[in-house]
């Protein structure tokens, strides 16, 4: 669960920190006042996207933390796994925004990746957004709904594959029969690339060792001759190196004797004649292995001339010729297809096969999650002040099946018994479209397996008596898990365990926002302002809210 939410210069947010406890909170304020700011805030710290608009306006950066407790053994597993680990049953969510709209993030004082924070979120909250009633009208947006329901996405995501690479193929099939000569040319002349640069041997790594060994080979005289005058300048000439650093160092060593301090330079001098010696028999073996093969060296020079011939052919660097290898050899492979029209006709047949098996499975899976979900959500529509009404998923075959499977999902719903099932869209208020929504919203928070559950102003559009059975929806979900929900219903926001209200207040030409919980005495005055009306009886009405939330 969520404990607590720190926000620094978000928007118009200067500071604002929230401790929260378990069961149902709501927050309120008034309209503008930046209640959404803090679910925004939360949507960051999970994953969403951020953009320089975000930086309170005098401020370089956004800073955000929150704090989640958990008991999930797969998330632990999964700190551990990342190298993201902090104390047992405890994570640190942070991401600091700049004014450049970069962002930093971090998993318990540990750097980590945009996708990481997803990650991390997925595991402990779900957010309910507020125009998620308004999604419910797009038909892909009924399709997904269906497939999260039936825990579908990845076969989903299967099937939308499967078809696009059965119709990449069949797009495949139909330019090779509109360009089979051209195909064929393009064909021989690859082969004859692919046989010259397989002929000529190209290796991976080769140049770089081919061209060290030029240069080893090109300049060897100057190597050797190096190397023999630095050994007689070491130890082989008259008055050499080596010999006289023995000659001081026997002489300090003699001195010594009689004064201590001359000990540490003696120290240096042997350890340098020590070094020296080694220097010594080092350049002695160098000498020794130093190659004057003209033989060797005209070789090397001829392949690095083939190499370079290949290369501007082929106009690439002639370290780049065994991946200009591997790219012909692809090329030549898609060709053979291509010109080959039983092969490709094979392929585009086992293709739409592999689709229909996935599509197959999709439907399947559908069928029975439409089933399960028409049934909660009707029994929710009980619960929100649609008694009698009736809720359906309707799967309909599609005569071209498409990436998005074999069938067309559609929402049907009634609010009365004597009322056909129509479609959702062209049937429901916008009051009851919300109820639908929330209906359903409920089903997938309970199904979901995360301890938090954000529910961002999803009551829009409802009042009276509805708005009062909601809150109650939403007070006894919160007894299994932990609920934060946006509101600005007093029905609702009475039925809270806990209750934080949102301010803004402006000085000296700045806005700032401020986040309070309130005492009972605060929240009757908050639910009178929510109420409206003459101040007593708001006060008395919402004291009565109070008692029987």
């Amino acid at each position: 669960m969520l404990r607590a939410l720190d926000i620094r210069d978000f928007v118009i947010v200067e500071t604002a920190g929230l401790e929260l406890g378990t069961g149902f909170t709501v927050l309120t304020g008034e309209t503008g006042a930046g209640k959404s700011i803090l679910v925004d805030a939360i949507e960051l710290l999970v994953g969403a996207r951020a953009d320089a608009g975000m930086v309170r306006e005098g401020a370089e950066r956004v800073e955000l933390s929150a704090e989640f407790d958990f008991e999930s053994k797969a998330f632990a597993a999964w700190l551990g796994e990342s190298d993201l680990a902090g104390d047992p049953g405890s994570v640190i969510l942070r991401r600091a925004i700049d004014r450049s709209g970069r962002s930093r993030c971090f998993i318990n004082g540990h750097a980590a990746t945009l996708a990481q924070l997803k990650e991390a979120g997925e595991f402990l909250v779900d957010i309910h957004g507020q125009h998620a009633h308004q999604s419910l009208l797009r038909a892909a947006a009924q399709r997904e709904l269906l497939d999260a329901h039936a825990e579908a996405q990845a076969l989903a995501r299967e099937t939308g594959e499967a078809y696009r690479d059965w119709k990449r193929l069949q797009h495949v099939a139909l330019e090779a029969e509109k360009n089979f000569a051209a195909r064929a040319a393009e064909r021989t002349e690859i082969e004859e690339l692919i046989k010259d640069l397989k002929k000529l041997g190209v290796r991976e790594g080769e140049w770089d060792s081919v061209a060290a060994e030029h240069a080893r080979l090109a300049h060897g005289s100057s190597l050797l001759a190096g190397a023999q005058s630095s050994l007689e300048t070491l130890a082989e000439a008259e008055g050499a190196c080596l010999p006289q650093l023995a000659a001081v160092a026997s002489r300090l060593k003699a001195l010594s004797v009689h004064d201590k301090a001359l000990r540490s330079v003696l120290e240096l001098l042997e350890s340098a004649e020590t070094q020296a010696g080694e220097a010594v028999r080092e350049l002695r073996h160098y000498a020794l292995r130093v190659d004057l093969d003209p033989e060797a060296l005209r070789d090397t020079e001829a392949r690095i001339e083939a190499l370079h011939a290949a290369a501007r052919k082929h106009r690439v660097r002639p370290e780049e010729l065994p991946a200009r290898l591997a790219e012909l050899e692809r090329r030549l492979a898609e060709l053979e297809l291509a010109v080959n029209p039983e092969a490709l006709k094979r392929e585009v047949a086992a293709a739409r096969e592999r689709y229909e098996a996935a599509a197959r499975k999709l439907s399947a899976r559908r069928a029975s999650a439409a089933q399960s979900l028409s049934k909660s959500v009707t029994a929710a529509m009980q619960q929100l002040a649609m008694a009698g009404g009736n809720f359906n998923i309707e799967l309909k075959r599609l005569e071209e099946p498409g990436a998005g499977g074999a069938e067309e999902v559609e929402l049907q719903v009634s609010s009365h018994p004597s009322l056909p099932l129509r479609p959702l869209a062209k049937v429901a208020s916008g009051g009851e479209l919300s109820r639908v929504s929330l209906a359903i919203q409920m089903i997938a928070a309970k199904a979901s397996p995360v301890a938090t559950l954000v529910f961002d102003e999803i009551d829009s559009g409802i009042g009276g008596a509805v708005a009062e059975t909601i809150g109650k929806a939403l007070r006894r979900l919160g007894r299994e898990r932990q609920v934060l929900c946006v509101t600005h219903l007093p029905q609702v926001a009475a039925n809270g365990d806990h209750q934080w209200s949102v301010t803004k207040s402006s000085a000296k030409g700045k806005v700032n926002v401020r986040a309070s919980q309130l005492d009972r005495a605060a929240r009757i005055e908050e639910l009178a302002r929510m109420l409206g009306g003459s101040e007593s009886t708001a006060r008395r009405h919402a004291a009565e809210l109070l008692d029987a939330g």
